[in-house]
């Protein structure tokens, strides 16, 4: 009789347990997703800034100077190299903007046709 009600104890309890560890897996891949939605959004806001300074083809020394202040911040939100690289270009050069860095940059934000 111990055995049993012992039993009948334990097969609920086994159950719960299983239950906490679904809902834990889940809760984890919910927060997982949300934070790669944000990386996602971060990503998108620094590259739409990136491209928005450099669509007239013409960059100012207060452009470049803001290009130079979002490399960090490109890199870090996870921009695509196709960016980050003539970002990084035009924030090492100074004041002698490389042609060929804002041309690099206004290929990679042109919409995909």
């Amino acid at each position: 009789m111990k055995k049993l009600v012992a039993l009948s104890l334990l097969v609920p309890f086994s159950a719960l347990l299983m239950g906490c560890s679904q809902i834990e897996e889940t809760a984890g891949g919910i927060a997982g997703d949300a934070a790669s939605q944000v990386a996602g959004a971060a990503a998108e806001e620094v590259e739409s800034q990136v491209c928005a300074l450099v669509s007239d083809g013409n960059i100012s020394a207060e452009d470049a100077e803001m290009l130079g202040s979002l490399v960090d911040a490109a890199e870090t939100a996870g921009v695509p190299a196709e960016i980050t690289d003539p970002l990084r270009d035009i924030a090492a050069a100074g004041d002698e903007v490389p042609a060929e860095s804002v041309e690099s940059l206004n290929e990679a934000c042109a919409p995909s046709s």
